[in-house]
């Protein structure tokens, strides 16, 4: 079938589990790029036998990283994704479908379908969790967050509605090692822009989030699954407030 002009671009780290299934899926794109920040797993062979070009680039915090990486595309229409993301054949469908017609947006966003313990989170795991990741780079970047970087347009996006999937981690013990990371990493760019601790954050705002995902967005309806990801989503919320507290107190102690 006939690619179309997009260079489908993904962040790498010690992704051999994951990258197979995400490049699979961006086989619509003329081009694939891998821009990887150390892997000392297959990522990179793997990626390559798929025919990705890959470049190596030291790790910049994820807005930094992702806006790199685009502009090493060789086409201005990018498509982002995470090694752990991929698309769904109906997303696929309906990319296709909007550049057969002519794109008639500079951005699209569509929503990302979370999976834990093997379900997919039709409720509690934010669904549906839209993501921009479709742009023209000439009306569209990346901020400089340092986890949760968004890309910012110049102009409306339009939204589509089939998933993009996302397997949030191979196993229990790697879901929780990566929600510490993102946790410190929080709680680092939270003291950066002057964010102060209080023990009402501490206590409140772990709470709201378990009734936000268990009660409010319904993941009591996904079993198991969605008791566990909203217990421990709230737990990491706790943890990011104290790891907050503990940075602001050593700065304190070294003024």
């Amino acid at each position: 079938m006939e690619k179309l002009p997009i260079s489908g671009v993904v962040l790498t780290q010690d992704e051999a589990v994951n990258i197979s299934r995400c490049l699979q899926s961006l086989d619509l794109c003329d081009e694939l790029l891998v821009v990887d920040s150390g892997s000392a797993d297959d990522t990179i062979p793997i990626a390559e036998s798929l025919g990705a070009r890959v470049l190596s680039h030291p790790w910049e915090g994820y807005g930094k990283q992702r806006q790199y990486s685009v502009g090493q595309a060789r086409h201005d229409w990018v498509l982002c994704l995470d090694a752990d993301e991929w698309l769904s054949d109906g997303l696929v469908e309906a990319i296709r479908a909007e550049f057969d017609a002519g794109p008639a947006f500079k951005a699209y966003s569509f929503p990302r379908q979370n999976f834990f313990l093997g379900k997919p989170l039709r409720h509690g795991g934010d669904y549906p969790d839209r993501k921009l990741r479709l742009f023209h780079r000439g009306h569209a970047r990346w901020n400089a967050g340092v986890v949760h970087a968004v890309v910012e347009a110049d102009a409306p996006a339009r939204s589509l509605h089939q998933d993009l999937m996302h397997y949030t981690a191979e196993n229990l013990d790697a879901a929780v090692a990566k929600w510490a990371r993102f946790a410190s990493m929080q709680a680092q760019e939270m003291r950066a822009a002057g964010v102060r601790p209080s023990l009402r954050k501490l206590l409140i705002n772990p709470l709201s989030r378990f009734t936000k995902l268990y009660f409010i967005k319904q993941g009591l309806r996904d079993g198991v699954a969605g008791f566990s990801m909203a217990v421990i989503s709230s737990f990491f919320c706790f943890y990011k407030y104290l790891e907050l507290w503990r940075l602001t107190r050593e700065g304190a102690g070294k003024s």
